[in-house]
C-alpha cells in the first residue's frame, strides 16, 4: 500500500509544478541565507580565535557555507526541472534524472538537519576550546616583546573590556600566573627578589589583575593590587569589593555570547530544513504523478502520486534485499545463472575435439 497516496488531475499537476518552481527559487534564497549565516559565524569566531584552542568549532560555519552553496545549486536545477514537468513531453527529458535528483535532495536535506543539530550540540566542545585557549593566552599575556605573542595582551584587554569579564573563570585566575614581564620588574627591590625566590618556578606572582579587569561601575578608583588584603585599602568594604572588578570569567562570557549566536542560527537552519522538506515532498509527488501518467498513456487523465510506493516496512525490506543481492554478486559459485565448468564437462569438451580424418 502506497504511503501518502494522492490523486492529481492534469490541472492540479500543472499547478503543483508551477508552485514547486516558485518554492525552488525561494529555496535558492534560503540557500544564500544559509551561506551568509556560515560567513557571519566564521567572522564572529575569528574575532576571538586567539583565545580559543586549535580544537575550535570552525567546521560548523564551513559546514553551513557548503550546505548553503549546495542548496543554491540543487534548487536552481530543481526549479528548471519542476517547470518542465508541467508538460508531459518535456518531462520525458528529465524522467531518468528525477529519481537521482530526489535522492540527492534527500541527502542534502539531511545535511541541513545535521547542521541545525550541530549548532545545538557544539556547546561542550566550544567550552573546552575556550578553557584551553584562554589559559594559553593568559600565560603569555606578559610577552609583549615576543614575536607571535605580542598581540595577546591587547587581545585579552579588549576581550575583558568589551565583555566586562576578568580571567578565565574569575579574577583570581590572574593570581596564579605571572602577567608582568621581568623587564618591568625592579630587580634591585628586595620585595621583588623575595617574591621571585619564594616561588618554586621563579615566577612573580601577586594578588593583582590587569587594568582591563576594572569595573566601570566602581564608585571609587579601581584597586588592582593587594586584592586579598582588604585592610590594605582605606574604606574598602564588601560592597566596594563586589563593584571594583568584573566578577564574571571570560570563559563564561564568550560561551554565552557564542551560544546565543549558535542557538539563533540553529533555529533558522531548522526552519530552512522544514521548508526544504516541504519542497522535497512536493517534488516526490510530482515525480510519481508524472511517471504514472506516462504509464497510463493519456496526458489528460488523472494519476496517483505518493511518497513511497509501498509501506515503510516493505520499502526497507526491499532495499535491504537489493543491498544483500549486491553483496552476493561476487559469490560466483552460488549464482545459478552462471555456468561454472566442472571436470566432467571439461573432459567431454576435450573428447569432442578429436580430429576427423579427411578422405580424398
Amino acid at each position: 500500500m502506497a504511503v501518502g497516496k494522492v490523486t492529481f488531475t492534469k490541472a492540479e499537476r500543472e499547478k503543483l509544478a508551477h508552485v514547486l518552481w516558485l518554492l525552488n527559487w525561494i529555496s535558492v534564497v534560503t540557500g544564500a541565507t544559509l551561506f551568509s549565516l556560515g560567513v557571519f559565524l566564521k567572522v564572529e569566531i575569528q574575532k576571538w580565535q586567539d583565545v580559543m584552542s586549535e580544537q575550535g568549532i570552525l567546521y560548523v560555519p564551513h559546514m553551513l557555507m557548503a550546505t548553503g552553496m549546495a542548496a543554491c545549486s540543487i534548487n536552481f536545477l530543481g526549479g528548471k526541472i519542476c517547470l518542465d514537468c508541467a508538460d508531459t513531453n518535456k518531462f520525458l527529458r528529465w524522467k531518468l534524472v528525477m529519481m537521482p535528483y530526489v535522492i540527492c535532495t534527500f541527502f542534502f536535506t539531511s545535511c541541513v538537519l545535521a547542521g541545525a543539530l550541530t549548532c545545538y550540540s557544539v556547546r561542550s566542545q566550544l567550552q573546552e576550546s575556550l578553557v584551553l585557549g584562554l589559559r594559553h593566552a593568559m600565560r603569555y599575556y606578559k610577552d609583549t616583546d615576543t614575536p607571535g605573542r605580542c598581540y595577546l595582551k591587547t587581545t585579552l584587554d579588549l576581550l575583558q573590556i568589551q565583555f566586562q569579564c576578568c580571567g578565565n573563570t574569575g579574577y583570581r585566575d590572574w593570581f596564579q600566573i605571572q602577567w608582568i614581564s621581568n623587564r618591568y620588574l625592579d630587580m634591585t627591590s628586595s620585595d621583588v627578589v623575595d617574591r621571585l625566590r619564594s616561588n618554586v618556578e621563579g615566577k612573580y606572582l601577586m594578588d593583582g589583575v590587569p587594568f582591563s579587569c576594572c569595573s566601570t561601575f566602581s564608585p571609587r578608583p579601581c584597586i588592582q593590587q593587594k586584592l586579598s588584603n582588604s585592610s590594605a585599602h582605606f574604606n574598602y568594604d564588601q560592597q566596594s569589593q563586589q563593584l571594583n572588578l568584573w566578577r564574571r570569567g571570560c570563559q563564561q562570557a564568550l560561551l554565552d555570547h557564542y551560544t546565543g549566536i549558535l542557538q539563533s542560527i540553529g533555529l533558522t537552519v531548522l526552519l530552512i530544513w522544514l521548508f526544504e522538506l516541504l519542497v522535497l515532498t512536493g517534488v516526490r509527488y510530482l515525480q510519481t504523478a508524472m511517471e504514472n501518467v506516462l504509464l497510463l498513456g493519456d496526458p489528460d487523465s488523472e494519476s496517483d502520486g505518493w511518497i513511497l510506493e509501498n509501506s515503510l516496512a516493505e520499502t526497507a525490506r526491499s532495499n535491504f534485499n537489493i543491498i544483500k543481492n549486491l553483496g552476493k554478486c561476487y559469490q560466483v559459485d552460488d549464482d545459478p545463472n552462471i555456468n561454472v565448468p566442472t571436470v566432467a564437462a571439461e573432459q567431454e569438451v576435450s573428447a569432442q575435439k578429436v580430429q576427423v580424418p579427411v578422405t580424398h
